[in-house]
Parts: C-alpha cells; structure tokens; sequence
C-alpha cells in the first residue's frame, strides 16, 4: 500500500512536456524525415565558448560551492539592476537599483515565491487564457483561485481589460500577464502594459510582468515604460530569466524584481526552499551580463530572422493551419480539424509527420483548437519543413 499524496497535489496534471515527450519514446526517426522537436523552449545553442570558459575557471573557486546571499549575490543584483534601467529607464537615471532584486533559480521559482510572497489558500489570481501551464499548476497546489478572462484569437490573444477589471473582487491579489507570451507568442504594445498597470493600482493589486522572452523582441524599442512611473514599487513585481538568453536552462537562473519589502518577505520562502539560487549560474549571469553584449543582441538578431522565415514559410496557401500570433519564441496555431481534439491532433503530427508539438489544451479551457510551436528551436533553414508537414496533415483527412 502506497502513502497518500497531498490531494491538492494529486489532483494536479502531470506536468506537460514529459507527457508530450512520451509520445515519442524510444521510436526512431528515419534522417530523410528526422524529428523536429518545437514542444519545450529551449535554445536551439549552445552557450558561447567565453562562457563556458568563465564557468570553468570559476569552478576552481572555493567560494562557487557555497551558498550565496538568499537574495543572491550583490554583484549580479547590480548588474541586472543595471540593465533594467538601460532598457526600460533613461541612460543617466537608475529607475531600479540593486535592493529591487532578487535572484531566483528560474523563473518558475520567481513567480512561484512572487505569489506565495502575495497570495494565501482562498485567495484569487488573474490567469489570462491561454495560461502557461506551470502557472496554473502552481495555483492549484497551494489552493489559489486561478480566475480566467477569454482567449480573443481576433485580438491576436491580448486580452481584454475591460474583463479584467469585471474580474477583480475582494479576493484577487494579483493579474498575471506574459509578453512576448508563453503559448502566443503574442508581443503586449506598452500602451496595453501601462493601461493594465494603472489598473492594478487602481484596484489595489499587483501586477506579475513575466519578461522571460524580452530578450527576443521583435523590434528595438523598449518593451514598455513602467519602470519610469513613479508608483511602479507599489504594484508590479517583474519576472525575468537568464535562462533563454545566456542558454543556462540547466543552471536554474532568474529573478523578481519589486518591492524590497516584499523582497524580504519571498525571502523566507527562498530560505526554506533552496536557500538561494545556484551560484555558478548566478556566476555566468553576471559574465553574461557584462561581457556577452554583442553575442546576446546577435541572438536577438538570430530569433528575428527565425520568426521571419517562420512567417514566410507559413503564407503558402495550403497550410491549413492559421497563424494566429507570433512572436519571440513561440507560435499559436489554430489546427484544421475542427471537432478534434488538441491532443489527438498534437499526437497525430508526431505519429505521421514527426513534428512534436504541444496541444492548446495543455494551456486551458476553450484551447481544443489550438496548438502551440516552440519556433525558436529550429534553424530558419529548416521552416519550409515544418510548413510541409503541416501541410501534408492538412490534407490527410484519414483518421
């Protein structure tokens, strides 16, 4: 007889890429028709040789395998601070400095104590649809009310403020909003970004900007403006990860930045549940922040012009499959089997064309339609490709 699980845990779906990936175990792919894998969002790279080799010789260092600071070492607090006010601020004036952040092991684990730090068992949270999965699962399992605003496809998924604001009760402690999105792909304007933060004020929640992909906007411009308003320590708590950008998914690096006060009270949380994030990935952070300019902004340049082929690629007349955003990392696809399910429709992609790709139904209600394509893992060489095999579903009609 097994020991009970935690119910609340139990009732939680098991987590979604491992299930997508044993769609796929132990087959063999033939190399005039190998796999493409565009499930999970990982660099299609590997992290530059300057990298590495700053990693290596700071593993020679007594102090790499230590704890750092709970709150993460003051260096690279600093430096993220830095290049927050360069992107976001003015050249000549910090809009956060180093007490406004805190390094997490990822940017699950950051939104994870960011709403642990806000939210307790019985309290609500905005999820717009489609919602990243790990977000919703974590709510379910420490009995969090996720609450939903509709998925507008006709909008090119941004959701409605309006709805938003009708959502809000006594309970809500805070709106969750991802751009560039994770499924959409789908780029906030900073107009939309501003609105939605005058409205947390205004409701008296806070708002949780995950920035994991700014690092892969499609254009120059800063995100958005919301460091520069003068109440921005009151209610946003931005998110951010090292992890895409510098390739360093293993090393489990991100970040929280808000309020210090509210900093040290997720602090207690960290505490207990990893003391501090791992220090050679905070150590290759900081390099990569410092020292890796060119060979990030040419990342930058390498997404766009993958996004571009995609986008290309995918305007033959006989996809069969709609676009209905793009950007960054990702693409949201609605599929042409209407009445079939997201998940057969995923599988039957893996099983005939081998394309592994994630069914919209593992991102929320209403998603059947939908399935979601992690682009960023694959060369723009190769888009042409994944729009024959969507194509040659398309017409397969056999089921």
């Amino acid at each position: 007889m097994s020991l009970a699980a935690n119910p609340s845990l139990a009732a939680v779906a098991a987590p979604p890429i491992a299930e997508a990936q044993g769609w796929i175990e132990g087959r063999s792919f033939p190399p005039e028709k190998p796999l493409v894998d565009v499930c999970q969002a990982v660099p299609g790279y590997a992290p530059p040789d300057a990298l590495i080799a700053h990693m290596a010789e700071a593993l020679k260092q007594p102090a790499t395998h230590r704890y750092t600071d709970i709150q993460g070492l003051p260096d690279l607090r600093a430096a993220l601070a830095a290049d927050i006010s360069g992107v976001y601020g003015q050249a000549d004036r910090a809009v956060v400095t180093a007490e406004n952040v805190m390094i997490t092991a990822g940017c699950n684990q950051a939104y994870c104590l960011a709403t642990a730090g806000l939210a307790k068992a019985g309290d609500e949270i905005i999820l717009p649809l489609p919602y990243y999965f790990n977000y919703q699962m974590w709510l379910d399992m420490t009995g969090v009310t996720a609450r939903h605003v509709r998925f507008r496809p006709e909008a090119g998924g941004l959701p409605d403020l309006v709805e938003i604001r009708d959502t809000v009760n006594a309970k809500t402690r805070a709106l969750v909003l991802i751009s560039p999105n994770n499924p959409t792909g789908s780029v906030y304007p900073p107009e939309f970004l501003q609105a939605a933060l005058d409205l947390c004020k205004e409701a008296g929640i806070a708002l949780i900007l995950d920035e994991t992909y700014r690092d892969f906007m499609p254009h120059d411009e800063a995100p958005h403006s919301l460091f520069r308003t003068h109440f921005w320590e009151s209610n946003l708590i931005h998110l951010y990860s090292f992890s895409k950008v510098f390739c360093l998914t293993g090393h489990r690096v991100g970040a929280i930045v808000g309020d210090p006060k509210l900093l040290e009270e997720i602090g207690k949380s960290m505490d207990c549940v990893a003391i501090c994030a791992p220090r050679i990935g905070q150590i290759a952070a900081k390099h990569g922040l410092e020292a890796l300019g060119d060979w990030r902004h040419g990342n930058t340049g390498l997404m766009r012009d993958r996004l571009a082929a995609l986008t290309e690629a995918f305007a033959r007349n006989d996809l069969g499959y709609e676009v209905v955003s793009a950007g960054a990392y990702f693409a949201y696809l609605k599929h042409p089997h209407r009445g079939r399910k997201a998940t057969d429709v995923a599988k039957r992609l893996a099983d005939r064309q081998n394309l592994l790709a994630l069914p919209g139904s593992m991102f929320g209600p209403g998603q059947e339609d939908f399935l979601r394509v992690a682009f960023a893992n694959v060369e723009a060489a190769k888009m042409p490709e994944v729009a024959a095999r969507l194509a040659a579903d398309a017409a397969d009609r056999a089921w």
